[in-house]
């Protein structure tokens, strides 16, 4: 057996530094699949489309139909990304008559957007 092979079977070069961190951290740690879901969740926010949608939503309810004209796109390939938008349970919708107007799900989702954005503007 190679002597890099640590306790939890992954290979590892280098000795603990820090036991107690390590440790802490150790007893802390997410379980796999909530780490799955986690990037699950953020892979939604890797498509421009999607994160246009979700800023139109953050300012404004809005129907497919203009979305359609704001992103200068077709209803099918909105409604598309609205699906994905609605899995991940970003988006909610409610209905009007014969429209669909669709919304952020929750003010989680306004401050991802937001602390996203004071991410990128800092300097």
């Amino acid at each position: 057996m190679n002597d890099n092979i640590i306790e939890n079977n992954t290979i590892c070069d280098c000795e603990v530094i820090h036991d107690e961190i390590v440790d802490m951290v150790r007893e802390n740690f997410l379980d796999d699949m909530t780490i799955y879901d986690l990037a699950d969740f953020f892979k939604v926010f890797g498509d421009s489309t999607r994160v246009k949608i979700l800023t139109a939503l953050d300012k404004s309810e809005m129907c497919v139909c203009d979305l359609a004209v704001l992103l200068n796109m077709t209803k099918s390939a909105v409604s598309h990304q609205l699906k994905s938008l609605r899995t991940a349970k970003l988006v909610t919708s409610r209905r009007d008559g014969k429209n669909i107007f669709y919304s952020l799900a929750d003010d989680h989702v306004k401050d991802i957007i937001e602390k996203g954005l004071e991410h990128i503007n800092e300097k």
